[in-house]
């Protein structure tokens, strides 16, 4: 069984290694009967550089168990400098890798792969690039991601071209071995998805969401000045080799979520994993000596407009322990719904009998109050605010408010509010029923059981009823073979 961490903000419930930097989901795969999921990770600090790819696996979603380090840098190899992000596929009794092979040149990044007889223990690297050459007008190349379709391999790759055009790459293959190239599968200029960025100018972590002859392009945007930004759906549909997207929008709304990666699951769902960043000065980072976790596996769907929809895996329910708080009723001021531990998971149904800004719930996370998390309603927009400002007592946390699209707070709408909070000490996953999400990173250091309020104010009333659940670890087994925590004696660059 997993034992509780002495960190109180490394989650217990989320996948990542005890210590050490982690960022992009890689190489997800359903093969020889378990889960695989592997990871850009740093074995030897908790800063981005030495990419190696970490992996687990599990039969289930809930019992993971963690594998040696599946890709090395090699010295003076092709992909001395790093083994950057892509995806695997099974195919007969391998397990194969295809990853961004970084040596010197961080913005061109060759496509190479290695594989696995033994369902992921240890893994062969090719040795070589398997797609040596950027094309024409390629500027930034990197993060494939290969998958099977009408008899035929398909690959995605995020680029940059030199008309200052973001693109993800098409390539075509019969064999996993020669790939031909089709040209830009999407390419397009900047285009506004939020208040705070636009779909960049390059794309990273190309996947593809795609059923009944609909689909939807996600790329992490990316910027030559500012490094990665947010993620972006394209909805669309493929015609004669090209997608042709939709509006684009938002595929997380929240500040701290990344480069999610797709996994299709034998039993027809797509599950989806991304990478939630750290929201604290650098300095706390390597105090803490971990940076990064994985969010929980989502299930995606496509809606009939296109819309990409999101809610937990159904697995996850198994993790819920005993029921910490029931409670129904309707407050016009502050009401204590009960206390929670530092991994939740809470469903509410909130009923604004007269719709204010200061209507919602609170999470309360010090004895005194003043350390505390919102979601508050905003009937004029349409949205959720999640508010951290107030979410850490330490000042090297980083606070903001954001905001998620929800038509049902529409002061006019009428509707109730319905909404999904799952917390692990530090990170927080919102869902609503309409399959938006938003992810973000809060660090609070009161020590005390954390309490949940229900809140209406401005002369409003809310009517409530909301469910919470503790969380229990996920159990983990933990491999030997993995590498030494100290540093190596060459340092790689480091891909912005």
């Amino acid at each position: 069984m997993s034992v509780l961490p002495a960190d109180p903000h490394l989650p217990v419930a989320h996948l990542r290694p005890p210590r050490n930097w982690i960022n992009d989901p890689n190489g997800l795969a359903f093969h020889d009967g378990h889960y695989h999921v592997c990871f850009q990770y740093n074995p030897y600090g908790p800063e981005h550089a030495h990419m190696h790819w970490g992996h687990f696996r599990s039969p289930d979603l809930i019992d993971w168990e963690e594998l040696p380090v599946a890709l090395t840098p090699t010295p003076g190899g092709e992909d001395a400098d790093g083994c950057f992000s892509g995806n695997a596929v099974s195919h007969g009794d391998r397990l194969i890798a295809f990853y961004s092979a970084y040596r010197t040149d961080r913005w061109a990044q060759p496509v190479t792969t290695a594989e696995s007889r033994d369902d992921g223990v240890t893994w062969t690297p090719r040795g070589s690039l398997l797609i040596p050459d950027l094309p024409d007008g390629a500027t930034m190349y990197r993060d494939p991601y290969v998958w099977r379709e009408a008899g035929r391999w398909r690959m995605l790759v995020g680029a940059a071209l030199a008309d200052g055009r973001a693109a993800a790459l098409l390539y075509e293959s019969d064999d996993l071995e020669r790939w031909e190239y089709r040209g830009p599968f999407l390419a397009g200029a900047p285009r506004t998805v939020a208040p705070d960025g636009d779909t960049g100018l390059g794309w990273e972590c190309p996947q593809y969401l795609h059923a009944n002859g609909r689909g939807a392009l996600l790329v992490g945007a990316w910027d030559p000045e500012l490094g990665p930004r947010r993620t972006v759906a394209f909805p669309g549909r493929e015609q004669d080799g090209r997608f042709l997207a939709d509006t684009p929008a938002l595929l997380d709304h929240g500040p701290d979520f990344y480069a999610p990666a797709l996994l299709s699951a034998p039993d027809g769902r797509w599950l989806l994993w991304g990478w939630a960043w750290e929201a604290r000065d650098p300095e706390w980072v390597r105090e803490a000596g971990w940076s990064g976790l994985l969010t929980f596996p989502r299930e995606v769907t496509l809606a009939e407009d296109g819309s990409v929809r999101q809610r937990p895996a159904a697995e996850l329910l198994a993790l819920r322990d005993e029921r910490a708080v029931t409670a129904t009723g309707e407050t016009s001021g502050t009401a204590v719904l009960g206390t929670v531990g530092p991994s939740f998971d809470l469903t509410a149904r909130l009923e604004p009998r007269t719709a204010t800004s200061a209507t919602g719930l609170r999470l309360v996370t010090s004895a005194d109050g003043t350390e505390y998390l919102d979601i508050r309603i905003d009937p004029e927009a349409g949205e959720l605010v999640v508010d951290r400002d107030h979410s850490s007592l330490d000042p090297r946390a980083h606070g903001g408010t954001f905001r998620v699209p929800c038509p049902e707070a529409k002061a006019a709408a009428g509707a109730p509010v319905e909404l999904r909070l799952v917390v692990d000490r530090s990170v927080a996953e919102l869902y609503l029923p309409s399959g938006q999400t938003l992810t973000l990173r809060f660090y609070p250091v009161g020590g005390t059981p954390w309490r949940i309020e229900a809140r209406s104010g401005g002369g409003g009333s809310l009517r409530y009823t909301v469910g919470a659940w503790n969380l229990r670890p996920y159990t983990m087994r933990h491999a030997t073979g993995t590498p030494a925590e100290s540093a190596p004696s060459d340092v790689g660059l480091v891909r912005p």
